[in-house]
């Protein structure tokens, strides 16, 4: 990647405090803004300078009502806003977190200027905008577990004043963040969006890298680099090269090639902030994928209470001698009601050896065939769908469960593949779907559907030779 000599900040707003990106988008308008974007260029911290400007000024006439991705996030959108009241001298009282719907329960941080006019930031539960006057900031749009419904109920917001903004990373093709950048693109912008779109290329062309090295520690391996340097150090950094390219250079993931949309995963991944390895009273179950040296032997373990699975944990082995890998898996697996394990190939050891350990009874063997990995794909999809199954936030974990793709050969066979990547062979879709199976409960065999193979708890040693 080449980048245009040495990046020189450009004066623009407030006497160059701002790159030319973050000038652009304070200075832009327009009724609706949507800013497509790389992770971490300074973009909310410019937003909510401008939510200050707006909101403070004499005369102003509006709230603003900013959706963040969690509650965390709502929090430092307004610590940015304090910030910059304290650096513009602007008269602002800090009222805390307080409760804006009764009913349901629904708190944002606010703040209030000498204006009489708020700021209100808070997690994006698009309820929570129903019935607001005012300007809206929808923050990591493309997070959201439905974009179009917070658009949906925001949108009239802005009926009688105020502008909508529109933040995000992309999150799949399919997405509805995504359908509104080709929109303005493809079919003749009708809803009048005014676009804007930086790339971390385009941030570091524009004096970001140097933006950054002010406030990093003098010791931090950064300082020392250039450009193209930071650009590398970013893209090696990310869990495969898909990753890189939706979330630092605006190209979304497609969603028609993996077997798992974006959508269907961030949907059931835990929010931030959440403990989600607590454990409830309900009982385990485990699903082992068994590798060696540059494929990983990953456990996941799920706790079922009621409908839903809640992932309690997930270990990521490599380049470990088995018995090394043994001493670490051996206690969950004795914690496990049940567990299924991946018997191909060299897995044929572990699965007999832990059939010895802990009983047939509680271990089930499962050797990979096509027909037993369409048994055991569907359901990872199905449970995503149907919200009954809860994930950890982790970039790997994302990135390994849109490995899998499924394509239908000419015969009409359907076959479910994935790239090999240093990370693992899709290891972590293929142990929740173990651990997804070892939750079934004896009851009736898979029923393979035109839509795939309901779940059950048939042994899948019964689908190998068909």
């Amino acid at each position: 990647m080449k980048f245009k000599g040495n990046a020189q900040i450009i004066p623009a707003h407030t006497d160059g405090v701002f790159l030319p990106f973050q000038s652009r988008w304070i200075e832009d308008e327009s009724r609706l803004k949507l800013m497509e974007k790389s992770r971490q260029i300074g973009l909310s911290w410019a937003t909510a300078y401008a939510a200050d400007e707006r909101t403070a000024a004499q005369g102003a006439r509006h709230d603003q009502w900013v959706s963040s991705r969690d509650d965390l996030q709502a929090r430092l959108f307004i610590e940015d806003c304090k910030m910059w009241a304290s650096i513009m001298h602007l008269a602002a009282k800090d009222l805390g977190e307080i409760v804006i719907e009764a009913k349901t329960r629904q708190t944002a941080f606010v703040i209030e200027f000498a204006s009489g006019k708020r700021i209100h930031s808070m997690s994006s539960n698009p309820d929570a905008q129903a019935g607001k006057r005012g300007g809206r900031v929808l923050d990591e749009f493309a997070l959201h577990p439905d974009p179009r419904k917070l658009w949906s109920i925001a949108y009239p917001g802005i009926t009688w004043g105020g502008s909508m903004e529109v933040i995000s990373t992309h999150r799949g093709s399919h997405n509805f963040f995504n359908q509104l950048v080709r929109e303005v693109r493809e079919s003749g912008n009708p809803k009048n969006i005014s676009l804007h779109r930086v790339t971390l290329q385009e941030a570091l062309e524009q004096g970001f890298l140097f933006k950054l090295q002010q406030m990093l520690p003098i010791g931090d391996e950064r300082q020392a680099m250039n450009e193209a340097a930071y650009f590398e150090f970013i893209r090696k950094g990310c869990a495969d090269e898909e990753s890189f390219q939706q979330e630092y250079m605006c190209n979304p993931a497609d969603d028609d090639a993996a077997f798992l949309e974006y959508g269907l995963i961030s949907a059931v991944e835990y929010s931030a902030g959440i403990d989600w390895k607590k454990r409830g009273t309900g009982r385990l179950l485990a699903g082992v994928d068994i590798g060696r040296k540059k494929d990983l032997t990953v456990l996941w373990v799920v706790e079922q209470l009621g409908d839903v699975l809640y992932t309690r944990h997930v270990e990521r082995l490599q380049n470990m001698r088995k018995s090394e890998q043994e001493k670490i898996l051996w206690p969950w697996l004795e914690q496990c009601d049940r567990t299924c394990i991946d018997a191909t190939g060299l897995g044929i050891g572990w699965a007999d050896d832990a059939q010895d350990q802990f009983g047939l009874h509680r271990i089930e063997a499962v050797t990979f065939t096509q027909r037993v990995k369409e048994a055991l794909a569907y359901p990872v999809r199905g449970a995503m769908e149907d919200r009954t199954v809860r994930i950890p936030q982790d970039p790997k974990i994302r990135a390994d469960l849109r490995q899998v793709t499924k394509q239908v050969t000419s015969t009409g066979q359907v076959r479910f593949t994935a790239e090999r990547t240093p990370d693992g062979h899709a290891d972590h879709f293929w142990a929740l779907g173990l651990a997804l199976h070892a939750a079934t409960q004896p009851s009736a065999p898979i029923e393979f559907m035109s839509g795939g193979p309901r779940a059950s708890s048939q042994p899948l040693s019964d689908f190998i030779y068909g």
